[in-house]
C-alpha cells in the first residue's frame, strides 16, 4: 500500500482538520520513523487498495515498533521502499537470508524483496468506520500469506466477497 501519493517537497505541508494533521511522503516517513525509534506507536489513515479487502483505503492503522528478529510470515508491515523511498504497507509472505519476501494482498505482482534494515514498524491494529477489524492481523495472517505468496488469495477472495456480507450481518444482527 504506497502511502505517499507525492514525495515533492510540498507534500511536507499539511493541514489541520478537527484534531488531524495530514501528512504524506517523506514528512510521514520521517515522523513514523522518529515516534517508533522512541518506542511509541503511531496512528495514521491508510491510502491506496494494495491490501484490500483487509486494510481499506481510509482505515485507520496502527503501527507499533517491531524488535528485531521478531518477524513472522503474515506480519503486516510498514517500510521504506528502496527504490521509491516511499512508506508501504505490505505483507511478509516470507524471508530468506535476510531478505524479506512482500506482497500487498491485492496484488497479483511479484513479491518485493526487502532488507530488514527497510523495516520501520509492523501494523497491529486496523479500525474501519471507528470499529476494530478482526480479520487479517490474528493467527489467520499466516494462512492469508501462504495463499498470497502463490498468488491463489484473490481467486479465493472473489468468490467469498459475496458470501462474507451477508454472513456477517446475519451474525451481527
Amino acid at each position: 500500500m504506497d502511502m505517499s501519493p507525492s514525495s515533492e517537497i510540498k507534500s511536507f505541508l499539511f493541514s489541520k482538520r478537527v484534531g488531524e494533521l495530514s501528512l504524506s511522503g517523506l514528512a510521514l516517513v520521517e515522523i513514523l520513523r522518529t515516534v517508533l525509534s522512541r518506542g511509541a506507536s503511531f496512528r495514521f489513515q491508510a491510502r491506496g487498495f494494495s491490501m484490500s479487502p483487509f486494510i481499506r483505503d481510509g482505515d485507520v492503522i496502527t503501527v507499533s515498533p517491531l524488535p528485531r528478529g521478531s518477524l513472522r510470515c503474515g506480519d503486516v508491515l510498514a517500510f521504506v521502499h528502496p527504490a521509491t523511498k516511499k512508506l508501504v504497507i505490505h505483507r511478509l509472505v516470507g524471508q530468506r537470508r535476510g531478505i524479506l519476501h512482500t506482497k500487498g494482498d491485492n496484488s497479483g505482482d511479484a513479491e518485493e524483496l526487502i532488507a530488514e534494515t527497510n523495516i520501520l514498524g509492523c501494523v497491529t491494529r486496523v479500525e474501519r468506520h471507528g470499529k476494530k477489524v478482526l480479520f487479517g492481523l490474528g493467527l489467520e495472517r499466516r494462512l492469508i500469506a501462504f495463499f498470497n505468496k502463490r498468488n491463489l488469495l484473490l481467486p479465493l477472495l472473489t468468490p467469498l466477497r459475496g458470501f462474507i456480507g451477508p454472513l456477517k450481518k446475519t451474525l451481527l444482527s
